[in-house]
């Protein structure tokens, strides 16, 4: 939220904080944005886990039309193509997830491991997923994965998987 806050002071807008807590609780309560919590296993590492919330759009359509976004412009912008690709692969998840009595988080800490998704079920099974925009982030994400792996305790894991656009 800090983050959120500071970046639309930098746009020249300046709204207060108390204004700025409205309009993004009128944002979750209307589901255009949702907070994805951050997962807290067993860890065997001396980074510190980030333990604060990330937000994405449930339906990043919203936000694409809103800004006027057309497939032309995505494709100039990689990088926020992948982000609204992530929250789509997330909103899905989450419907996947929560049929199995399950939820969804992700993992950051400070060491810069960072996995999209993790998925939760209830009796401690879980899996961990990388959202990749393009091929040339497989083996990066992969690697994540992976070292995630190495640091989990007493681990229940059961799958670990990218999702991505490209085919293999």
């Amino acid at each position: 939220d800090k983050t959120i806050y500071a970046d639309q002071s930098g746009e020249g807008i300046n709204i207060d904080a108390k204004t700025y807590l409205t309009y993004l609780n009128a944002l979750e309560r209307l589901y255009i944005i949702e907070n994805v919590h951050a997962w807290s296993p067993n860890i065997r590492s001396a980074s510190t886990i980030r333990s604060t919330s990330k937000k994405q759009f449930v339906d990043p359509s919203i936000a694409i039309a809103s800004l006027g976004l057309t497939p032309e412009k995505l494709k100039h912008d990689f990088k926020l193509f992948g982000f609204f690709f992530e929250s789509i692969v997330t909103r899905d998840v989450r419907v996947y997830a929560s049929y199995l009595g399950g939820n969804v988080f992700y993992y950051r800490d400070t060491s810069g491991l960072e996995v999209d998704l993790i998925v939760e079920l209830g009796d401690g099974r879980w899996g961990a997923i990388e959202v990749k925009l393009g091929g040339n982030e497989l083996e990066k994400a992969a690697r994540n994965l992976l070292k995630l792996q190495d640091i989990v305790i007493g681990s229940k894991l059961s799958f670990m998987m990218v999702i991505t656009n490209t085919e293999l």
